[in-house]
């Protein structure tokens, strides 16, 4: 490294993964993989001025043609490229006036929603999802010219997230596809109204039972999961939170620490649906759990979330997906066999624990937060007993 256009940049980048919170072993491969990608720079006369994501792709499969199943290559070079432009020594790549077009539409949508309609903003990103892919398919690289939709592509996006996603999933790109198409008319981007031109997605409501785990499933995944290791204590308490609070995987990992009162027994939960706060009680083994994995577990960072990845970079999970993940493993580690395995699988059986001792619709609703008291209504159907006292006898007595 004591020469190369590279050279003089490699120390900042050690000091920068180093606080970061990497390991010396992985610190020392990250310096040697540099200095590799230094000398086929030198070796190939470039200078900082021709660094960008394109001679990086071809380092990256350069280097995979000598060592095939290296992981993280890109990785590495691409955070040396971001910190080199942060400082100015390489410019800031310029995206394509197409890219950028949709980007502006993305981004004006956004603001509409969070502005006027006053939406939370993972609504916003979920829908800015949606479109976004809508968007992509109907246009593609070309420019896009909203006023050349019609219904036919309306309907052809929608069956295939139909087909891709499941049904679920595609009533929400439905919502957001006709939120959207409100707004290009409201905005005079197109004239006809073809937000009533989205077809919609068939599903009844009612029409199944909540998903949930047997009496004494919910203990059983609990058992299993390890605490003598970091990931294990952190597992165990996002479980105790899922399970004797019922809280979404969202919420789980949007809690920071200042959320938790430790003196007053109390944890509060940012709702991102409603974006409201609730103060609920602290369970005695939740907070132990929690106590165990911030003393015992946790790595230092100056984040601010409770739960954070086991690696380095030590940062908040990127998506909810993550608390998903978690319970997921736990129930296949635990043997536990459920139709859905996910976060909310326990935020259900929850409920239908609390019915099944005597909790009425109410009281449940408002331990899992529900601002309609329709969405308790389906835990209604749970309750075999007191169904049986409403059914009408069958014409003709049984057989």
């Amino acid at each position: 490294m004591c020469a190369g256009p590279l050279c003089e940049h490699v120390e900042a980048y050690r000091a920068q993964i180093d606080a970061l919170g990497y390991k010396p072993a992985t610190i020392r491969w990250h310096l040697r993989l540099i200095a590799k990608f230094n000398r086929w720079l030198a070796r190939g006369g470039y200078d900082l001025r021709d660094l960008n994501e394109a001679l990086v792709e071809r380092f990256v499969e350069s280097y995979r043609r000598k060592v095939p199943y290296q992981l993280g290559v890109r990785a590495v070079v691409c955070r040396l490229l971001d910190q080199l432009r942060k400082i100015g020594f390489i410019p800031v790549a310029v995206e394509s006036p197409k890219h950028l077009a949709t980007e502006r539409m993305i981004d004006e949508y956004r603001r509409f929603l969070l502005q006027e309609q006053g939406l939370a903003c993972s609504s916003v990103d979920h829908y800015s999802r949606h479109v976004g892919r809508f968007l992509s398919e109907r246009f593609g690289t070309g420019p896009v010219n909203l006023s050349q939709l019609c219904v036919a592509d309306l309907s052809s996006f929608v069956r295939g997230e139909a087909q891709r996603l499941g049904h679920g999933h595609a009533k929400h790109a439905v919502v957001a596809l006709r939120s959207y198409l409100r707004f290009a008319r409201f905005r005079g981007y197109i004239k006809a109204d073809l937000a009533a031109g989205v077809p919609t997605v068939a599903r009844w409501a009612m029409d199944s039972l909540p998903k949930h785990l047997a009496a004494g499933a919910v203990q059983r995944v609990l058992d299993r999961c390890e605490r003598i290791t970091a990931i294990g204590r952190r597992d165990y308490a996002i479980l105790l939170l899922l399970a004797r609070l019922g809280l979404r995987a969202g919420e789980v990992s949007a809690l920071r620490l200042e959320d938790i009162d430790w003196g007053n027994g109390r944890i509060a939960v940012l709702c991102k649906k409603s974006g409201g706060v609730a103060q609920l009680p602290l369970p005695v083994d939740v907070g132990e759990a929690i106590a165990l994995y911030l003393k015992d577990g946790r790595p230092r960072c100056c984040c601010r979330n409770v739960f954070v990845g086991s690696r380095a970079p030590y940062a908040p999970f990127s998506h909810a997906a993550v608390v998903s993940g978690v319970a997921k493993r736990a129930l296949r580690k635990a043997g536990v066999k459920s139709a859905r395995k996910g976060a909310h699988l326990f935020r259900h059986t929850l409920a239908t624990e609390m019915l099944r001792h005597g909790a009425s619709l109410g009281e449940i609703g408002q331990v899992l937060r529900h601002k309609d008291p329709n969405t308790t209504a389906i835990y209604a159907k749970v309750d075999v007993n007191a169904l049986r006292e409403l059914a009408l006898p069958w014409p003709g007595g049984a057989r």
